[in-house]
């Protein structure tokens, strides 16, 4: 057997990467800059999106210090974007300041003057600055910022754009001053159009429902959302975000059924991550559910990370399912707090109207003839005249179908109809008749989408083409004809 007598053996990899130092923050961030400069070089936006990945997930690890070398690191001391930018860090002690050891001894160089990396360094320093709460100063980054961008109009610059519009608004909102840019926010919005920025429209189209829905503007936020131009969802965060929007605008207009749709829809979508997304999603669909006069499944409550936020919507849930009045008081007035903070209060006020009703079904099923004072009575009115409350509650539970009976004035009953025999009532043939009639109807439109004739699109032949294109077949097969006479 033979047996080679080797070199010396190699460390092993594990020994050689635990040896090297671990990369710096300042080294990161250089690196993302290698990467933008690429993308914007070779004009592919999808490196642009992977900066702005790597630098969320390093933002934790942001230090004044590094932020201060990467700007001089990244933009030209003379330029004006450093003057404004470095201005508005916090100053650290000369004895603080960490030397970029642990970089690798390969050096990263940039090339100056591209916009790209430029608005990166105006994001890169608002994010630091909101995180350190340090408001007035991300303000004032914001501000310059945003007018930075108005004189651009690439399309690399799209994504990092639609980050600082984000962060622009958010850092108003932090400190409840939303109202004062509406008017820039309605602006940008213009601008973005024009320059066909659909990221751009996407995210301050958001940015704009946000606002007005802050301040209860649901009119205007209707207004813009049906006059903004329409285009493919580019962001799957932004298009959740609109449909939560939507959700919310539909619910104070009453139209409960596509509002319950966008809401789940939103729900359904938003990142597994974005929790409090999800819980504010489902909040707003149950409210809307039970407006509807649906009863949620008991899973909606027990997702995983949602058991302890759904809580009070349970509790208000059976306070509905039940029809006792007295509880649902019970249950909005020991959650006011949290409805309130969910702006959900006005909602459920007019579920009051629903626990009516779902407690006057279940009286006319378990009693055959009830008078109207024991309704009053079991219902819990607390008015001045509960009887007559409880008469006019009836007869309109009685006009919309709610329950099937009739009032006897003369002697104040409720008097409920015996259930018969579904099967001998119309409602089965009305159910199969409107199954059919959308089988038909489906049949019918897969008919008409089979029967264009081939080459429909084409101009039809008239005779004399015909004849024309007939003599000239008959002319080219004559000639074949004696080509072939001639080869034999």
């Amino acid at each position: 057997m033979d047996v080679q007598m080797g070199e010396p053996q190699a460390a092993p990899p594990s020994a050689a990467v635990e040896a090297a130092p671990a990369p710096s923050t300042l080294h990161h961030l250089k690196e993302i800059a290698a990467v933008i400069e690429a993308g914007s070089l070779s004009k592919e936006v999808r490196r642009i999106s992977r900066a702005v990945r790597l630098t969320v997930a390093l933002r934790r690890r942001l230090a004044a210090r590094d932020v201060s070398a990467f700007l001089a690191f990244a933009l030209p001391v003379s330029s004006d974007a450093y003057a404004r930018l470095t201005p508005l860090l916090p100053k650290e002690d000369e004895a603080e300041m960490d030397i970029d050891a642990a970089a690798p001894a390969t050096q990263i160089s940039i090339k100056h003057g591209l916009p790209e990396i430029e608005i990166y360094c105006s994001l890169l320093v608002l994010i630091f600055l909101i995180d350190q709460k340090k408001y007035d100063e991300a303000k004032a980054c914001a501000t310059g910022s945003i007018a930075r961008l108005k004189n651009l109009n690439r399309r690399t610059v799209d994504v990092l754009a639609s980050r600082l519009y984000f962060y622009y608004s958010y850092v108003y909102e932090l400190t409840n001053t939303l109202a004062e840019i509406r008017g820039n926010l309605l602006g940008l919005h213009r601008m973005a159009t024009l320059h066909h920025d659909e990221l751009g429209q996407e995210t301050l189209l958001n940015l704009l429902l946000r606002n007005y829905l802050h301040y209860n503007l649901y009119d205007q936020a209707e207004k813009l959302r049906s006059k903004a131009p329409r285009f493919e969802a580019h962001s799957n965060q932004q298009f959740c975000r609109y449909l939560f929007y939507l959700g919310k605008i539909r619910t104070i207009q009453l139209e409960y059924t596509d509002a319950k749709e966008s809401l789940l829809q939103a729900a359904r979508k938003a990142p597994a991550a974005a929790r409090g997304f999800r819980i504010q999603c489902n909040k707003w669909a149950i409210i809307v559910r039970l407006l509807l006069g649906e009863i949620p499944e008991r899973t909606v409550f027990m997702q995983k990370g949602m058991k302890e936020a759904l809580a009070p919507y349970f509790e208000l849930t059976n306070a509905v399912r039940i029809g006792d009045l007295e509880l649902f008081r019970a249950v909005a007035d020991k959650f006011a707090s949290t409805f309130s903070a969910d702006r959900t209060h006005n909602l459920i006020v007019r579920l009051r109207h629903n626990v009516i009703r779902t407690g006057l079904r279940n009286i006319s099923i378990s009693y055959s003839r009830i008078s109207l004072a024991d309704i009053a009575k079991k219902l819990r009115l607390d008015t001045e005249n509960p009887v007559a409350d409880a008469e006019c509650i009836v007869t309109k539970a009685i006009r919309d179908g709610a329950i099937d009976a009739t009032i006897d004035h003369a002697n104040g009953w409720m008097v409920s109809k015996e259930t018969g025999d579904v099967y001998s009532t119309n409602e089965p043939q009305a159910a199969f008749n409107s199954r059919i009639a959308f089988c038909l109807n489906m049949h019918n439109e897969a008919v008409k989408a089979m029967r264009f004739p081939p080459n429909s699109h084409k101009e039809k032949e008239s005779a004399e083409k015909r004849r024309e294109r007939l003599q000239q077949e008959e002319e080219l097969a004559k000639h074949m004809a004696e080509e072939d006479d001639d080869d034999f």
